[in-house]
């Protein structure tokens, strides 16, 4: 079986950079927003986890990915809980309407 190569698994997370960075400036609704931030951090992920299998030192990326996936998994608690309390006022997630919010 044909190993892939670097090049590769770039492009990948190349695509999944950009589709995460055109998700969060496109969608209004918070949910969205937070899907694009997702995929901006998996696609550095794959770059991490790639660059670390062409390397002599391997885990330094796989440690640098599971150090994001476990700030995202945070991120996303924090964000979701602001969303549900930001619902629970306004009866819409729109990000447009955040700018009502006031310290």
């Amino acid at each position: 079986m044909e190993a892939v190569s670097l090049n590769s698994l770039l492009w990948v997370g190349a695509v999944l950079f950009v589709c995460g960075v055109i998700c969060m400036t496109t969608k209004r609704n918070a949910i969205g927003v937070l899907i694009g931030v997702e995929l901006v951090l998996n696609g550095a992920n794959l770059n991490f986890v790639a660059f670390s299998r062409y390397s002599p030192l391997a885990l330094d990326g796989q440690v640098a990915a599971i150090f994001v996936i476990v700030l995202a998994a945070a991120e996303a608690a924090v964000a979701l809980a602001i969303a549900m309390n930001f619902y629970n006022c306004h009866l819409s997630i729109d990000v447009d309407r955040g700018d009502e919010l006031h310290g």
